[in-house]
């Protein structure tokens, strides 16, 4: 089976979270919950949680978890819930994920994401993936074009770079950048994603 530039995003966010020794994970923006799928398959997680704004694929999460209301998993779900609004029943977990869902917020709320996710549910561990804009050219896309009508912007290296430092700075975490996708020497690789860990975790 031939190995997409996704299957890496989600195998990539796995590896990360199992290395971290993180037991309690948020996935923020779950979408139809291919990486709480994922996680379940170990038992080094011990709660995991998807939030989305989408009604429609939060019920095909619960079909694909096979999540019954009447009979809750202990150890999983998924609920209504947006990571641009502080929800004070979200602190406590050791690790978030947004998983490809940062370049769907307007750019103009990105202080509320901050807020909420760095200031208020402050997980020792954030994963953040999103797409290299410079990059869109080698996928054939003309200039201006975003990979996703969804999209509402998508950064540069150094626009992501730029965002992540100073979120970093701000809230007490360090930060490190990875590319995931095939490299090209000019213009990185489709995907990137940045590591926040807070200054005084282990």
């Amino acid at each position: 089976m031939v190995s997409t530039l996704h299957d890496e995003r989600l195998d990539t966010v796995v590896r990360e979270l199992l290395a971290s020794g993180a037991t309690s994970v948020l996935d923020l923006g779950c979408g139809p919950g291919e990486l709480l799928l994922r996680l379940r398959g170990h038992a080094q997680f011990v709660r995991l949680l998807g939030i989305d704004i989408d009604e429609r694929v939060l019920a095909d999460a619960r079909f694909a978890l096979g999540l019954d209301w009447l009979r809750p998993d202990p150890r999983l779900a998924v609920r209504l819930g947006s990571f641009t609004q502080v929800d004070r029943d979200l602190p406590g977990f050791d690790a978030a994920v947004m998983l490809e869902t940062i370049e769907h917020i307007d750019p103009g709320h990105l202080p509320r994401v901050e807020r909420a996710v760095f200031a208020t549910m402050h997980p020792g561990l954030v994963l953040v993936t999103t797409p290299n804009q410079e990059y869109n050219l080698l996928h054939g896309m003309a200039a201006g074009r975003k990979r996703h009508p969804g999209h509402r912007f998508e950064w540069t290296r150094a626009q992501f770079q730029h965002w992540a430092g100073g979120v970093a700075q701000r809230h007490s975490y360090t930060v490190s950048f990875a590319n995931l996708g095939p490299p090209d020497p000019l213009r990185g690789s489709s995907t990137q994603m940045a590591r926040f860990m807070v200054k005084d975790a282990p």
